[in-house]
């Protein structure tokens, strides 16, 4: 029965099949090791089509720099792009990293071993999915808002977004092919997005779940009596299954820390730069509602971008936060189990395991930053207070005006 838990469960596909999915459509997905000519040329072209889109934002930012009203409106989504181009970028570069955490996830040491396992593992898998599922479906709608903003704002023909562009709206079919880049390009971010961010917070969620696992084994170790059902079953081999138990759950402990530690080595880095950014993200974009039309398309554009930046956000510390109440809990399951029946060797055991225990597992973004729901409450404080005096600033910059 073991065995065949085994070989039917694909827990890697089971966290990142719609990550999966999604990415090798787009071309971003691991490239297979004999990776022929035209999928790296599609590959290649997929992500210069992003870079591209960042160049032209960075481009038209020289342009009007200077202007705050221009800036505000087009610099939440010039971080969003350079955040985007950094996470696959960062996701490319450690593609041999990848590798090795995929093979982990499916390795013998977190494989299922009855049906109960196999139900949390599907359990936190669907949890993770619903929330990026969601943050998907938000984020393609807040594209669709913005590029319908042209249409029904503007009396003139515009592109969805204000950027540099190397083609006319002014003229047909320039207008057309400019109009269609920006669609195209705006959507695969989101889907990218996506992506990206469902590999490293489904491996994080992944490691709540085997954590889970791990207070599941050590609760089969019960009063002794309870598994002499017939006199065939010493006492001695009641305590040797319950050690051996001890020491399979504490390698199992160690299997997950060494994951969890490979998971934030390898993407740490774009974690922090998205934590970084979504202070002025949420700040710039809270001000732009402030001095658009209640009434247009834009004002719904912006207030459901900045609920999309807030709710990725959210996800990413929810998913530090239960990685870290989770291995908390732990300790106290482990005291819970029937220990004082036990022999010397397993308490000695015990006692060093409860030791390490004590210290829980953080997930940290730039290795210093621990996601948790902590720091996504100070990160809107702090979006808050820039917003605060921007906008205090922006007041008297107007009273000026009207003065002069």
């Amino acid at each position: 029965m073991l065995t065949m838990a085994k070989a039917k469960m694909n827990i890697g596909d089971l966290y990142l099949s719609r990550a999966k999915f999604i990415m090798s459509l787009l071309g971003v997905w691991m490239p297979p090791l004999n990776e022929s000519m035209m999928h790296k040329f599609y590959r290649l072209f997929m992500l210069s089509l992003q870079y591209s889109f960042l160049v032209f934002q960075v481009i038209y930012m020289c342009q009007v720099l200077g202007d705050l009203e221009e800036v505000s409106q087009s610099s939440f989504l010039l971080f969003t792009q350079a955040c985007l181009c950094f996470k696959v970028t960062v996701f490319h570069l450690n593609m041999d990293s990848f590798r090795d955490l995929l093979a982990q996830m499916n390795s013998d040491v977190f494989m299922p071993q009855t049906k109960k396992h196999d139900e949390i593992l599907k359990l936190q898998a669907a949890r993770i999915k619903r929330l990026l599922l969601g943050f998907m479906i938000s984020s393609q709608a807040t594209c669709s808002l913005f590029v319908l903003r042209p249409l029904f704002d503007d009396a003139n023909r515009n592109f969805p977004f204000k950027m540099w562009m190397p083609v006319s709206p002014d003229h047909s079919p320039q207008y057309e092919l400019g109009f269609l880049f920006q669609l195209l390009t705006i959507s695969m971010s989101a889907f990218m997005y996506f992506g990206v961010d469902s590999v490293c917070l489904s491996m994080v969620i992944f490691g709540c779940a085997e954590i889970d696992i791990i207070k599941e084994k050590i609760m089969n170790v019960t009063p002794i009596a309870d598994k002499r059902t017939n006199r065939s079953v010493t006492v001695q081999s009641v305590l040797n299954e319950h050690y051996k138990v001890l020491i399979e759950c504490v390698t199992h402990h160690q299997a997950i820390v060494k994951f969890i530690k490979q998971v934030e080595d390898t993407y740490h880095s774009y974690l922090l730069f998205q934590l970084s950014g979504s202070v002025g993200l949420i700040c710039m974009s809270a001000l732009r509602i402030l001095v658009v039309d209640p009434k247009s398309v834009q004002f719904m554009s912006v207030v459901m971008y900045l609920l999309v930046m807030i709710a990725q956000l959210f996800v990413c510390c929810w998913s530090g936060h239960e990685l870290t109440a989770t291995s908390m809990e732990l300790h106290t399951v482990v005291y819970e189990c029937c220990w004082y029946e036990q022999d010397v060797r397993f308490k000695r055991a015990l006692v060093f395991t409860m030791l390490r225990l004590g210290r829980s597992m953080e997930f940290r973004a730039g290795r210093y930053v621990t996601l948790s729901r902590q720091t996504f409450v100070a990160i809107l404080r702090m979006s808050y207070s820039y917003f605060a005096v921007l906008k205090q600033t922006n007041s008297r910059n107007e009273v000026m005006e009207l003065e002069t």
